[in-house]
């Protein structure tokens, strides 16, 4: 499976919001071997040329975050960039949303954990936990501030702690998330839309 001849070998794309991790549905710890056969299977699973389950758009997109992150100098380019949105992101939906009190805030937050430890365990089901302080740092909000939302969340059998004292999503954490998701969703967008 060549590259398209428009696209140069070595450069790497403008940063999209394209997560290629997430399209090659690896960790951002995957070492290249891992990110080879997973591509193999990948791409012959999305090839258009495959009756059954060919898909010429996808089949692009996980071609374009293997291009990507198969380089090892495009891959550490893409993971500055990569870490840095990551950080944006969930500084701006635990900070940028407004809300009328602080019971709200703290159903937002407790929603953003729950997708932060979500996400890490659908990406990583072998290592799912987070320690407290990546969360902090996932989050952009201190451990103190998150203490009372971890203990909700453990209390209501949403999340618990592994051996290690990380925090993991539960299957009823899942199907919360789940149910309140586009609630969430929704009011941070209406939120992000008012001046």
């Amino acid at each position: 499976m060549t590259p398209p001849p428009s696209e140069e070998r070595g450069s790497m794309p403008e940063p999209k919001s394209n997560d290629y991790y997430e399209v090659l549905q690896v960790s951002a710890n995957a070492e290249l071997d891992t990110i080879h056969r997973v591509y193999r299977l990948l791409a012959q699973r999305f090839h258009p040329d495959n009756r059954e389950s060919g898909d010429d758009t996808r089949f692009r997109a996980i071609h374009e975050a293997y291009t990507v992150l198969s380089n090892p100098e495009s891959r550490a380019r893409y993971d500055i960039v990569y870490q840095q949105q990551r950080q944006e992101r969930w500084r701006l939906v635990s900070t940028g949303a407004k809300a009328e009190n602080d019971f709200e805030i703290e159903q937002i937050v407790r929603l953003t954990v729950l997708e932060a430890l979500y996400t890490k365990r659908r990406l990583e089901p072998g290592d799912p936990g987070i320690f407290a302080l990546d969360l902090e740092g996932m989050i952009g909000r201190p451990r103190e501030h998150l203490e009372f939302t971890v203990w909700y969340l453990t209390q209501k059998k949403l999340a618990i702690r592994d051996d290690n004292s990380r925090l993991v999503i539960t299957a009823e954490g899942v199907e919360y998330l789940e149910r309140n998701y586009q609630t969430n969703l929704s009011r941070k967008r209406l939120q992000a839309g008012t001046p």
